[in-house]
């Protein structure tokens, strides 16, 4: 059963009486196997010096015979080996060492000192290995820790899944008595805008050789700061190497709310006490909110009642690969909520935890998934091989470290399981990964995205009835009807299409609490056939920009008045697709231009749409109007058959008479410049933080040209490097890593980090274009 809590805690930030250090700079990496590099005195001289979070695949090159096929976007797999020297003082030759991964991709091996730790198949968890006992310490005592990451065997995944230490690692050095790891938890029985509990639990580990008398502290800090309460357990004694459950419970008057408007984080200051001393320290940030699901009404948080519009997201973000700076994704959740995306199911497994400390800083819902597969290949060196052995420790780990997220509304126990039409294997395996769920997190509720259950009978064989809340991949008359013929289950949808049925679908059935649309952005990978190297079927390219079935999405989901005109063309080629992808690959090719510039200057009419959620467009071509529309009930776009002229089309939309938005396309002449422009002018020389600079092609009268693709040439000088180029080109081979891109529709980016302080002086340029430039300033 769920306890019903409405909490929650976000990834703990610092741990102030240990020693927290980064272990991202600094490592050697070989892009080969090395059999005996394990070993503290391998030659390692001649390998390459990288800092993590580093993916090596995405440097290339794409190629059609890869392994990894059209599903990991042609790009190659291997081996890769990273080494770390490292020393450590004198004074830590008596506490307790170890090493956080959070996350490497895949089958890692680790050894400290030729000794070996352990081995994770699982390349989307995080883990921890105790360096205790394998170490040196002193001035003069070198220490190597030696990562084997094996991405060989493939396809291993149906997207692009990125290969290394592509997340960060960090070195903890603690007292022998401390906190467990992973292990406190802040939850809140009562959470209301009057008055709410907290509760703050934890484990405290004791490693001496001797009994401690401890004690846990705990002080709450509200949004800005102040300290709301501190309060304190008896003191105990804890034997040697035994460990104590300990909980402390407040009462907080009026507390801020943490909900999409307003994400309010507190922060729970926790110490391990002996006396006076101080010998371990977390501070935990954590939001108060309420969050159920309702099978008559769908879902609440704090008491109001509204629809989760979710967008599925894979981990990479185009041309940075899986190694991605917490900016990318800061940018392109900014994106999303621009359209009114809510919520992200972290498709089809866990995060990176940064990832979910975004979404609590910012607002938004996140379903957190775990697998893609259980026992039932999709591919042949997928999960599958991993399952058994390893599915209940990876699904407890990674309940464990989230589940002090208040973005985290649900957790997904499997995407489209191809176990399911084995019921009693199926039932067997929900019931352990639900049971492990509920173990670690009692305060959320299970889903699963369910795959063609009328097929394989989830419905009426008792699977679906295990979840908490049920949740179905499409078909939404199909979940529909399942909540008819059993009012009492509540339902989500999982993954769902770009269609207007499928909004209608959710708008207007209250039980339907929510949708996921595959895909919130295009991803590496998942081609059907060389020379596409990524799916196009995300609201956004995958360099971040909305695409015109985004602004469609916003005319159904946001609040805020808007209109945005496109052009209609039927597709040249139909596409050829696998059977059961039809709809996406419809979507993958290109129908909709935002532009007054067709290819077809002659007489002829044009398919424009009007996408807008206000209650009367008025279109205008060149000063004329061309009729006022009013908003469809059925959410349908507003549609003109429009005799083609050069010129300005313009749309005027209004609300009770009054002008409250507008847009307008103008024909493009010839491409005579480029314009930069930077997302942010101002960055600092952390690998979170980059400028992501766009490049346009204009022509004399600064109308964006559609079908410029000019090579451009980047060039930068100063504090700065450029991390990767990309364009919205789902067919483009060129390099990432190149310090030059071909224009796509006119458009492609560069994405600029800093590499100390001062002026990074970013420039472009292309034949027959002149040149363009801007400054970064790098900054602490």
């Amino acid at each position: 059963m769920i306890r019903k809590v409405a909490l929650v805690i976000a990834t703990v930030l610092s741990l102030r009486a240990a020693t927290v250090t980064s272990f991202d700079p600094g490592w050697r990496f070989l892009k080969s196997d090395a059999p005996g590099a394990e070993a503290p005195d391998f030659a390692d001289d001649a390998w390459r010096t990288v800092n993590v979070p580093h993916d090596w695949a995405i440097e290339g090159p794409f190629d059609q015979k890869n392994p990894a096929g059209g599903a990991g976007a042609f790009l190659p797999g291997g081996t890769g080996w990273y080494r770390r020297h490292f020393m450590l003082p004198d004074a830590d030759a008596n506490k307790r060492v170890f090493i956080d991964f959070d996350g490497v991709m895949a089958n890692s091996d680790v050894w400290i000192n030729g000794f070996h730790l352990g081995k994770r198949p699982y390349g989307y968890v995080s883990f921890r290995y105790e360096l205790t006992g394998h170490l040196k310490f002193g001035p003069k005592a070198a220490n190597v820790l030696a990562v084997r990451a094996d991405n060989s065997a493939r396809p291993a995944s149906r997207w692009y899944p990125g290969a290394g230490i592509y997340r960060h690692v960090r070195l903890i050095v603690t007292d022998p008595v401390h906190f467990d790891h992973w292990a406190t938890f802040v939850t809140t029985p009562k959470a209301a805008a009057g008055a709410a509990t907290v509760r703050v639990e934890s484990r405290i580990v004791n490693q001496s050789q001797m009994p401690r008398a401890v004690s846990l502290e705990v002080s709450l800090l509200a949004p800005d700061g102040r300290t709301v309460k501190t309060a304190s357990t008896p003191s105990q004694t804890l034997p040697p190497g035994k460990t104590a459950d300990v909980q402390l419970e407040f009462a907080v008057a009026s507390p801020a709310l943490w909900d999409l408007d307003h994400p309010n984080l507190y922060r729970a200051v926790a110490k391990v006490r002996a006396g006076p001393a101080t010998l371990d320290e977390q501070s935990v940030p954590f939001g108060i909110r309420d969050a159920h699901f309702d099978a008559a009404t769908g879902f609440w948080l704090n008491g109001k009642n509204f629809k989760i519009k979710g967008v599925c997201l894979h981990a990479d973000a185009g041309g940075l690969g899986t190694a991605i700076p917490l900016r990318a994704w800061e940018r392109r959740l900014e994106q999303l909520r621009l359209i009114g995306v809510n919520a992200i199911r972290t498709a089809h497994n866990p995060p990176a935890p940064e990832f979910l400390d975004l979404c609590d800083r910012m607002g938004f819902l996140v379903m957190d998934e775990m697998f893609d597969c259980w026992t039932v290949a999709k591919n042949p060196y997928d999960y599958h091989l991993y399952f058994r052995d390893w599915s209940q420790t990876d699904t407890r780990d990674t309940v464990m470290r989230d589940r002090n997220h208040p973005s985290i509304i649900l957790y997904s126990a499997g995407n489209e399981i191809h176990d399911t039409p084995r019921a009693d294997l199926a039932k067997q395996i929900l019931k352990g990964l639900v049971d492990t769920f509920h173990e670690a997190d009692p305060t959320r509720p299970v889903t699963q995205a369910l795959f063609r259950p009328n097929v394989s009978h989830d419905y009426d064989d008792g699977l679906a009835d295990m979840l908490d809340v049920i949740g179905q991949n499409y078909r939404e008359s199909e979940i529909l009807a399942a909540h008819a013929a059993k009012p009492t289950r509540k339902i989500i949808g999982t993954e769902n299409q770009h269609g207007r049925d499928v909004w209608l679908a959710l708008r207007d059935n209250p039980p339907y609490a929510g949708q996921f649309l595959w895909a919130g952005i295009d991803y590496l990978g998942e081609s059907r056939a060389w020379p596409q190297i990524a799916s196009a079927a995300g609201l956004l390219d995958h360099t971040g920009a909305i695409k015109p079935i985004g602004y469609e999405r916003q005319s159904w989901w946001s609040d805020k008045p808007m209109v945005y005109i496109t052009r209609r063309v039927a597709p040249t080629a139909p596409a050829a697709v696998d059977p059961g992808y039809e709809a996406q690959a419809r979507r993958a090719v290109q129908t909709l231009y935002s532009d007054w510039t067709p290819a077809n200057t002659a007489a002829h009419e044009e398919t424009v749409e009007v996408y807008s959620n206000c209650e009367e467009v008025e279109l205008l071509l060149n000063g004329k109007s061309l009729g006022v529309k009013p908003l469809a009930a059925n959410a349908a776009a507003r549609t003109w058959r429009v005799p083609y002229e050069p010129g300005a089309l313009r749309a005027v939309a209004r609300n009770k008479g009054a002008t409250v938005a507008s847009y307008e396309l103008r024909t493009a002449g010839k491409p005579a410049k480029i314009i930069l422009k930077a997302d942010r002018t101002r960055i600092a020389p952390d690998f979170d933080d980059v400028s992501t600079i766009t490049a346009t092609v204009f022509d004399e009268h600064n109308v964006q040209v559609p079908g410029a693709d000019p090579l451009l040439h980047f060039q930068i000088t100063g504090p700065g490097t450029i991390a990767a180029v990309d364009s919205a080109d789902n067919v483009s081979h060129e390099s990432f890593q190149a310090p030059e891109r071909r224009a796509f529709q006119g458009r492609c980016i560069a994405i600029v980090k800093a590499t100390g302080i001062g002026r990074i002086l970013f420039s472009v340029s292309a034949e027959g274009l002149g040149r363009g430039g801007l400054t970064v300033e790098a900054m602490r």
